[in-house]
């Protein structure tokens, strides 16, 4: 069996191109055009990655076109950007990812749930067989080592918090801003959280689940926001932090132009955390408003990293124990695929039941 990844990430591919894969396809997806034997998706803001169990060779253009949001368009244009991982390199690539060591904020701790979410949808559709059970069990299990075992999440450690930072340098004080965040995800809670740490009082959330947004407000002691009536709230706000999961731009200028002219010169500040982008780009043409992306706050981020650098070194040590301790559990079971599956060591059992 051949095991292998390939994907894009903030190393490789800006949002514009990461945002035209994001989103075009699901695990099943990935089955039923390919002849993968096993197959999980992992999508966040930074990256789109396929890890797949194969009997043949699955190219690199096949993956992309399955992860294609447009049909008609040609996955080769896309070849540069893409990476592949096989067989320890593999393996290595996602115990990196899931301690946050490849993130764009080194150390940040969303990753590990959002990796550990696609292989519950993985394991619950049937695509995670006995392969990828062991390697994204173990996965979490290096994960939690590194954690506890170096300072890696020391400093600022999640995008969000990323965001707040750069919002606090351009207005100095948050207190007296007016902030909003749109969508109540876990990126929106963790951002949420930050901004209320750094003295927001006026905090508002919307959310296509008003529901949703309504837990997230009292949460942090906010105010929810129907979910049609947020655009209008640009006319008053300082603040638009977005991170929605819609597939097309929520705010362009055409939308925002008459809630400008009421602001009476006060800038706009907007972060778009969401991929693909909430905020259509011209935006930032607009005069009075301040648009930063994903991408924007990898300054900001490498700024931290000067904090956690030192934890790296004794993260990959880890990190390097655990691949050669896990590809010579998986070479003297690759005759026993039933027994993989069935009776998994100790410690993933215990992971996988107290903690998916």
């Amino acid at each position: 069996m051949n095991l292998f990844c390939i994907g894009l990430s903030h190393h490789t591919a800006d949002v514009a191109t990461r945002e035209q894969f994001a989103g075009g396809a699901t695990t099943e997806s990935i089955l039923c055009q390919t002849s993968c034997a096993e197959a999980l998706l992992l999508t966040t803001c930074n990256r789109v990655e396929v890890y797949a169990v194969s009997d043949t060779r699955i190219s690199t253009d096949e993956i992309a076109r399955c992860l294609m949001r447009k049909i008609d368009g040609d996955p080769h244009n896309y070849a540069p950007p893409f990476y592949r991982y096989e067989a320890d390199k593999c393996v290595q690539h996602l115990f990196r990812v899931a301690s946050g060591l490849d993130s764009m904020v080194v150390g940040e701790s969303e990753i590990f749930g959002q990796a550990k979410r696609a292989y519950e949808l993985a394991r619950q559709s049937g695509a995670a067989g006995p392969y990828l059970h062991r390697l994204f069990q173990r996965a979490f299990r290096v994960a939690k080592q590194v954690r506890t075992h170096t300072d890696i999440a020391r400093g600022t450690v999640s995008v969000g918090s990323v965001a707040v930072d750069l919002a606090q340098r351009i207005f100095g004080k948050l207190s007296e801003c007016k902030v909003l965040v749109l969508g109540a995800g876990e990126t929106s809670e963790r951002t949420a959280r930050a901004l209320i740490s750094r003295g927001v009082s006026d905090l508002r959330v919307s959310n296509r689940s008003i529901d949703r947004a309504c837990q997230l407000a009292q949460t942090v002691g906010g105010r929810a926001i129907p979910f049609d009536e947020w655009a209008a709230q640009c006319s008053e706000i300082d603040i638009l932090l977005t991170s929605t999961a819609s597939e097309t731009p929520l705010l362009t200028r055409a939308k925002l132009a008459p809630m400008l002219r009421e602001r009476l010169d006060r800038p706009l500040f907007i972060i778009d955390i969401a991929v693909p982008r909430d905020v259509d780009p011209s935006v930032n043409e607009m005069e009075g408003v301040y648009l930063y992306d994903i991408d924007s706050l990898r300054s900001v981020a490498e700024q931290s990293l000067a904090l956690r650098r030192q934890q790296v070194a004794a993260a990959e040590a880890i990190i390097a124990e655990h691949v050669a301790d896990f590809l010579d559990s998986i070479s003297r079971g690759l005759n026993r695929p039933s027994q993989m599956a069935d009776h998994p060591s100790p410690g993933e059992t215990s992971l996988r039941t107290s903690e998916l």
